[in-house]
């Protein structure tokens, strides 16, 4: 029995979504047009959307019966204008408001038009003659004239491009044929903006002085490549000369008037191309890519174009300037601009910066991204056109510098070249073009469709089934989605792919079909991605991927993805280096390379911190082990207070000797920190996590060595020691590289003071000479006690009860707001604090201790600060910085901390918040003293974890300040933008300094003697 052709399976085997409708449509269809259903149904199989091309047919089988009736005479017409309408909604109206345009499909197109032909025929269209167009009483006529002709041309290239049998085969020469049909509109544009500026009256010339200027659009982007899809926006620069200099001379036209007149010109041109007219407009012509962008002049002479380029361009305008051609106008003028401007775009990856200056335009282009588009985008999204489009373009700036065979304006002429030439493997830039291709096909189909600028892949099945008919990428819309899947899989790995990967081929043996680059090659690749030492750095990627071990074999496959990590940190050369230095040290351990190669973050968090931090990286050249954390985020956390002591107990239990537990000990802190700098680099940590776990370790190892001392002394046990923190440590408020401010304190049984204070004086020296670490410093430093420098080093509690009784200044209980017992008898502990309290928390403070604390702070912003230091960039003592806000704070713990028991806290935060609660400082500047205090402490970290220094000043070197903004989680080449917003940051913090400590009237004026 014969199947019924008009079945639900049948119709939706054809394509057919609409199934309750559809036969009535057909039986409609059969009497407009004689076409039997069964004739119908092979011809409706090869549209994109059969509903959309039945239901466009039908409307113009009701508008225009006449017109369209000879098309279904012809099967192979028909079939040609089914294809078309069931792609193309866009199309499709275009053909519902001018029917007669049904006739370019009558014939079958068995070629693409070419440039010539596209431009004379636009010309025609608007009655053009020697570049100028017929004058009309309405300039829409010409408007109207010219979009209906292109649209007529387009509709026969994308019947061309459908019946194609490999349409991603075909994608080049279709996009060809696009961007000449785009040149050859912006061509009859201008001839009819020529005629609407000649004349007399406002914004018209005479027509020998329009005839004189040479005014030539210079095509850019996707146009100046001649890779337009079926609606992009046209990018364009305009130049224009005149035929004398700027002065005027007889006869002839000055530069500047030609400059006016090309204005107008550039004007009316876009005009003429996307307008509102009654035939809507083609597209958007954008000119923002020229010098200044939106705020430049619209056009300018070449010699203005060179010099701007010359002297301001950016990096990535010059990248812009690989796709320029002349596109229209003054074919000469524009090849003259192509040639005068190649030289600056092939030199550029020379300039400074050059890499940081193209990614941050490359993370520009993905933060834009709305969220809900980031996984739908074909052009800007991980794994999409733009992916390819990036690489390839460095590689040709790279190259291009010394190769001109790889000059290329187009993605896929540069891709081919690149792999004549030998920068790309063939293999491997073949499977990438066909990739682009494919990703460009789709563009397109999506694009014909409504005749709209999208890059945006559907989420409704329905669509999504559409275009995979229309592109026959697939059979429908899971296998369409699956395929686009394995390509951005493909496509993400491109960095890995067509830039690291060679690397490896010029120091290593490896497979046939890769790149073999010579030296001088390998080593511009490296410094056009950041290596500032590309020679040194090719020999120690020599080293880590030579021989045909087993190591070697796992480096070769490892270090393609670890380069480009390493080429995204500030310091890419130092990173290499060090890890060099750790493969070395445990390439034979049976977990390192392991871990870096299965481990799903190991190896990108070991680039991350070798290459933004000296610090981490002299430190893990003393406990490489270490690395092993890295793997899991549980590691990186701090250990808590009763861990560490536990260790410290363990360790003491092992060793009876002082000087064999302090080095265990020394070991251990060393451990610790280097755990938390590997946290405060990855972000896994706050600065005041960061501030609490390196009190604690300091009080670990100074507890440790402490009892350990104690236990070998002979009577050390007879009289309590205890050792008392002060300033940022004993907020619990340290940073990397800070100082350990303590001060020392005994006592005795009565009688046995001085043989106790002896005694005392032998633990601080042993003390002190068991927990220097060369590796990492811990300074313990006493010049917080007592009469500074001159007094004691260590008192018993009598003594420093009776010298604050006695002799106590402002300063000094200032300075004991922060005093915190930390090691030692806690007994003792517990009484120095409440000694401290009589001090620091004064039931009453008089107004001339206020003012002294006021005197001493101007003071030290007077005399403190390093010669020649720049107060706003001093990190500790600079306005707005540390000091301004724990001295406020202190001085409200001074007035107020003997009413406000919350206020008796060591830690500057705690007490600011309490301040806030109590209405003592209002929020909103509470919240401006919290940032600046965060700001700085962060930022001395960093400092110390960039450079392995301490330092309190910001710098002003570029290439610093930006390692430094790295580690405080700014993009790549945010020196500036760092520098801005500290400055900001702690300009309101000192306002509110200046407001609450000075006051207005009573500030006192900075000391000098």
């Amino acid at each position: 029995m014969a199947r019924d052709p008009l079945s639900l399976t049948a119709l939706a085997g054809v394509g057919f979504a609409q199934l309750s409708v559809v036969r009535e449509r057909l039986e409609q269809l059969r009497e407009a047009s004689g076409l039997t259903q069964q004739q119908a149904m092979p011809l409706f199989a090869g549209a994109a959307d059969p509903d959309a091309a039945l239901g466009a047919v039908l409307e113009l089988f009701r508008s225009a019966p006449d017109v369209i009736a000879p098309v279904f005479d012809d099967s192979d017409a028909t079939r040609r204008l089914l294809r078309v309408l069931g792609a193309s909604d866009g199309i499709a109206e275009f053909f519902h408001r001018h029917p007669q345009e049904l006739s370019c499909l009558a014939a079958e197109i068995t070629a693409l038009p070419g440039p010539e032909e596209l431009r004379i025929d636009l010309l025609d269209a608007v009655d053009a003659h020697d570049g100028i167009a017929a004058a009309t009483d309405v300039e829409e006529d010409a408007w109207c004239a010219l979009r209906v002709r292109y649209r007529r041309r387009l509709a026969q290239i994308a019947s061309f491009d459908l019946e194609q049998d490999d349409q991603v085969g075909g994608l080049d020469a279709v996009a060809d044929a696009l961007s000449d049909l785009a040149a050859a509109a912006i061509e009859a544009s201008l001839a009819v903006a020529r005629a609407q500026t000649i004349g007399s009256g406002p914004g018209r010339f005479a027509a020998e002085e329009v005839r004189a200027t040479r005014f030539s659009i210079i095509g850019m982007g996707k146009a100046g490549a001649a890779e337009l899809n079926y609606v992009s926006d046209v990018d364009v620069i305009f130049v224009a000369e005149g035929d004398t200099a700027e002065a005027e001379e007889p006869g002839g036209l000055s530069n500047a008037r030609a400059v006016d007149i090309a204005t107008r010109l550039a004007v009316l041109t876009m005009r003429g191309v996307f307008a509102p007219a009654i035939e809507p407009g083609l597209w958007d012509v954008d000119p923002n890519l020229r010098p200044e962008g939106k705020s430049g002049a619209l056009v300018r002479t070449l010699d203005s174009h060179v010099a701007y380029y010359e002297r301001w361009a950016k990096t990535w305008e010059f990248q812009a300037l690989l796709k320029a051609r002349p596109l229209a106008g003054d074919m000469g003028l524009g090849e003259r601009y192509v040639a005068a401007l190649a030289p600056l775009v092939w030199n550029s990856s020379s300039r400074e910066n050059f890499v940081e200056s193209v990614q941050r335009m490359r993370e520009r282009v993905t933060d834009n991204i709305p969220d809900d588009e980031v996984n739908h985008q074909l052009k800007l999204g991980p794994g999409g056109l733009r992916d390819i489009e990036f690489t390839v373009q460095l590689l040709q700036l790279v190259h291009g510098q010394s190769d001109d065979r790889v000059r290329q304006s187009g993605t896929l002429p540069a891709l081919a070249a690149l792999a004549e030439y030998g920068y790309i493997g063939r293999v491997e830039a073949a499977d990438f073009a066909q990739d682009y291709r494919s990703l460009r096909l789709m563009e397109h189909r999506l694009q014909l469709r409504y005749l709209r600028r999208t890059h945006l892949m559907p989420r409704d099945e329905g669509d999504l089934s559409v275009l995979a008919r229309a592109s026959g990428l697939a059979t429908g819309s899971h296998a369409l989605l699956e395929k686009w899947a394995s390509i951005k899989q493909r496509v993400r790995g491109l960095h890995e792919r067509l830039f690291y990967r060679p690397l490896l081929s010029a120091v290593a043996a490896m497979p046939s079909e890769e790149l073999n680059l010579t030296n001088a090659q390998a080593e511009a690749r490296l410094a056009a991605i950041g290596f500032r030492d590309p020679a040194g750095s090719l020999t120690h990627i020599r080293a880590l991927t030579g021989g045909v071990s087993r190591r070697a074999a796992i480096q070769q496959h490892l270090l393609p993805v670890m380069l480009q990590w390493f080429a995204d940190g500030a310091d890419p050369d130092y990173g290499l280096v060090t890890f060099r230095r750790l493969s070395e040290g445990l390439g034979s351990t049976h977990w390192f390379l392991r871990m870096l190669r299965d481990s799903s973050g190991a190896a990108q968090r070991l680039t991350r911190v070798l290459s933004g931090s000296r610090f981490v990286g002299e430190l893990l050249g003393l406990i490489p082990a270490s690395v092993a954390w890295l793997e899991s985020e549980e590691d990186l956390r701090p250990r808590s207070r009763a861990v560490l002591r536990e260790e410290t107990r363990a360790i003491l239990a092992r060793h009876d000797r002082p000087d064999a537990a302090a080095t265990a000990l020394r070991t251990a802190r060393r451990r610790e920190v280097l755990r938390l700098a590997f946290a405060a680099i990855l972000g896994s940590s706050t600065v005041e996590e960061l501030a609490r776990g390196l009190s604690d370790i300091s009080e670990n190892i100074i507890e440790g060595v402490l009892g350990s001392i104690r236990g070998a002394l002979d009577g050390a046990n007879e009289f309590e020691f205890a050792v008392i923190g002060m300033g940022r440590f004993g907020g619990r408020e340290l940073g990397l590289g800070s100082d350990a401010d303590v001060m020392y304190v005994f006592r005795a049984p009565e009688g046995a003071t001085d043989a106790a204070h002896t005694a005392a004086k032998t633990i601080v020296s042993e003390l002190v000479r068991l927990t220097e670490d060369n590796a990492l410093p811990l300074d313990l430093d006493i010049d917080l006690r007592p009469e500074g420098k001159n007094g004691p080093s260590v008192r018993s509690l009598d003594s420093y009860r009776a010298y604050y009784a006695r002799w106590s200044l402002t300063w000094e209980a200032q300075a004991l707001l922060r005093a915190r017992g930390v090691a030692g008898d806690e007994a003792l502990q517990r009484d120095f604090e409440s000694l401290a309290d009589e001090i620091r928390y004064p039931a009453a403070i008089d107004e001339h201790a206020v003012r002294e604390v006021k005197r001493i702070k101007a003071r030290v912003e007077n005399e403190r600060l390093p010669q020649g230091a720049d107060p706003a960039r001093h990190l500790k003592l600079g306005r707005g910085s540390l000091s301004d806000v724990e001295w406020l704070v202190q001085l409200q713990q001074l007035q107020h901390g003997a009413h406000i028991p919350d206020l008796r806290t060591t830690s500057t935060l705690d007490a600011l918040a309490v301040c806030a609660a109590n209405d003592l400082i209002d929020d909103e500047d509470a919240l401006k003293l919290h940032e600046a205090w965060i700001f700085a402490s962060r930022a001395r970290s960093a400092m110390t974890l960039w450079t392995n220094k301490t330092s309190d000043v910001l710098p002003v070197d570029r290439l610093q300040l930006d390692g430094v903004a790295r580690l405080l989680e700014y993009p790549p080449g945010s020196a500036s933008q760092l520098e801005q917003d500290y400055l900001a940051v702690t300009r309101r913090a000192r306002g509110v300094f200046e407001r609450l400590f000075y006051g207005i009237e009573d500030r006192p004026e900075p000391s000098t003697g």
